[in-house]
């Protein structure tokens, strides 16, 4: 089973490699306080064949035209792909992707299969999040389990409802039939369900923490 995910994942990854374009050598803008809620920006080193270690820099900017995300090396601009992304560097992949709500993989796969997550600015949403994980531990945990609560609470609360709007749709009436939701709520609970559900899939996605299940319902409009 291993050997045939590493395979997938290698097809998947030749796939990608064809979206990477080469750099054209300008200079990483540094992170500053208009960019915390447009722009992500993570590290790692590398060492390469000429035993130097060298920093590489991934920037995602939220709002461009095109949903890029560039690739720095030493700070000077290296490649640029369509997201989602993977670009080759020594001795792996750096795996890149987001969500409607922010990031869900910023990782550094070695050749082995081992992954390492990138590390974030120091002053980007990110980097201030876990900042506040590194020195308020127990905090952190409760903003975290907090917010996986939330997520699910939204999920068995809202799940029924969207799909009971699913089933009104003529194709699925047609074919399936129609689905009731045995709770449906006001819109003045839904409102409040639907923003505090955002606001926990915000948080961890500054965390890097995904699951499929957890993030069902507010991952529903994800690409």
């Amino acid at each position: 089973m291993r050997a045939i995910f590493r395979l997938f994942r290698r097809w998947r990854h030749q796939r990608v490699f064809n979206k990477v374009k080469p750099g054209d050598g300008h200079a990483l803008k540094s992170y500053r306080l208009k960019d915390l809620f447009t722009r992500s920006l993570f590290y790692t080193k590398l060492r390469e064949d000429d035993d130097v270690v060298h920093t590489y820099a991934v920037n995602v900017n939220y709002f461009s035209e095109a949903s890029t995300t560039e690739l720095y090396r030493d700070d000077k601009h290296y490649a640029t792909s369509e997201l989602p992304a993977a670009f080759p560097v020594p001795g792996g992949v750096i795996e890149v992707a987001t969500s409607t709500y922010g990031l869900k993989r910023m990782h550094y796969v070695a050749n082995d299969d081992q992954e390492y997550p990138l590390y974030p600015d120091r002053k980007s949403t990110e980097g201030l999040r876990m900042r506040l994980d590194t020195r308020f531990p127990r905090a952190s945990s409760a903003i975290g389990v907090t917010a996986i609560v939330m997520l699910l609470v939204s999920l068995m609360l809202g799940l029924p409802q969207l799909a009971a709007i699913i089933s009104q749709i003529p194709f699925f009436a047609d074919n399936f039939g129609s689905f009731d939701s045995p709770l449906v709520l006001p819109d003045w609970m839904n409102v409040p369900l639907l923003i505090v559900g955002t606001l926990s899939a915000i948080e961890r996605a500054l965390m890097l923490r995904n699951h499929w299940l957890i993030d069902m319902e507010t991952a529903w409009w994800d690409e």
